[in-house]
């Protein structure tokens, strides 16, 4: 089976036939082994600020969450206060990981329904969740695995974050400025899901029926493939393009594949990786390695090549080598990309820093180089 390869998204459909329209992604949240040190990582790590918190101060009595921010990305850091809850137990089977991918939208009563009438399982029916802040409005469905999509509008909303959250502001030397002094990481580019084997393209006809999502780009296990290991993915996103979902499944290997590791440690499908853009790869990695964030590693000889293959990186290439920062291109322009390494205790979730100049693709063109590091990385945990 070959790639089947499409540059670019499908034109957004026209107004009266985009049944799903999506503003964009409003949070993340993850559920973790314990909200207030997975916080203050994130802040002194990633330099996210924190911006909201909710939790026994605030009325809450099952749970603790911490609102962080940076750029457009705002991510929620739950942790259980009982051994009780659904909090605790998704924590015990996955460990820590993302629970809730919120989407925004103009109108969640009728994105609801739609979901619902095309398929979707709801989890929670529209509800305005109210303080002296205003209005949200918000509703949920089920999406892979324990993930939950949720639809969020808080057009009518001025409080922190949401009712039970009170504002909080971060300490002194959290943030983590750019050159020119705005944030490092600006806003979610995608969000990758690993699925079970023989699932993917159940998931990717979900994300077509559900929201009227594309097929952006297709790679066989013939594309994204190494010596030991393959794995098949579909990238599906909304007719705007804001939100972009690729789809992993595990493919047949002489060993274990990445997305077999992350399902194994996992114990079911769930979100991989989370990609965040910015505007200085370069600063922005060795700002995060200054503040421990760990990154896998590239080979020297893979750069050999480099200012060959994409000659518009060429002035900037010791930088890009001295970092292990990696470099794709496509028709439309290239790509920066670099990957961390697990951020929890299991080999689960990690994330993505990614520049884009133009390029609409997803780094086809380093498959091999980051899967063999990946690999490198699953040999040493005894995983590959």
């Amino acid at each position: 089976m070959t790639p089947q390869t499409l540059p670019t998204p499908a034109a957004a459909p026209a107004a009266a036939d985009d049944f799903m329209p999506l503003n964009g992604i409003d949070h993340v949240e993850l559920y973790v082994g314990n909200a207030a040190q997975a916080a203050y990582f994130y802040e002194h790590a990633f330099g996210f600020r924190r911006v909201a918190y909710a939790g026994l101060e605030t009325g809450v009595r099952d749970r603790t969450s911490h609102v962080l921010e940076q750029g457009r990305i705002r991510l929620v850091l739950t942790g259980t206060l009982s051994s009780q809850t659904d909090i605790a137990r998704h924590h015990a089977l996955h460990g820590d990981g993302v629970k809730v991918i919120a989407l925004s939208v103009p109108d969640v009563d009728h994105a609801y329904a739609e979901a619902v009438a095309r398929g979707a399982r709801g989890v929670q029916a529209p509800v305005d969740r109210t303080d002296a802040g205003g209005r949200l409005r918000y509703a949920s469905i089920c999406a892979y695995g324990d993930t939950l999509h949720a639809f969020v509008d808080r057009h009518d909303y001025h409080g922190a974050f949401a009712p039970g959250y009170v504002a909080t502001t971060a300490g002194p030397g959290t943030a983590a400025p750019g050159p020119d002094g705005d944030d490092l990481l600006l806003t979610i580019d995608h969000i990758v899901g690993n699925v079970e084997l023989g699932h993917m393209e159940e998931w990717v006809g979900y994300y077509e029926r559900v929201f009227g999502m594309v097929e952006m780009i297709h790679f066989s296990d013939e594309a994204i493939s190494t010596e030991y290991s393959a794995l098949m993915s579909k990238v599906v996103a909304s007719g705007n393009g804001r939100i972009k979902f690729p789809i992993n499944e595990p493919a047949e290997g002489r060993r274990k594949s990445q997305i077999d590791e992350y399902l194994d440690f996992y114990e079911g499908a769930g979100a991989q990786h989370i990609a965040v853009a910015t505007r200085d790869i370069v600063h922005t990695v060795e700002a995060l390695r200054a503040r421990g964030v760990g990154f896998l590693t590239i080979p020297d000889a893979y750069y050999d090549d480099v200012a060959e293959r994409v000659p518009a990186v060429a002035g900037q290439l010791a930088d890009l080598r001295a970092q292990g920062i990696l470099v794709d291109h496509d028709d439309e322009g290239y790509l920066l990309q670099i990957f961390t390494r697990p951020v929890g205790d299991r080999p689960t979730v990690f994330f993505e820093i990614i520049e884009r100049h133009g390029a609409r693709g997803f780094g086809e063109g380093n498959f091999k180089a980051l899967f063999e590091a990946i690999e490198r990385e699953q040999d040493a945990r005894g995983n590959l």
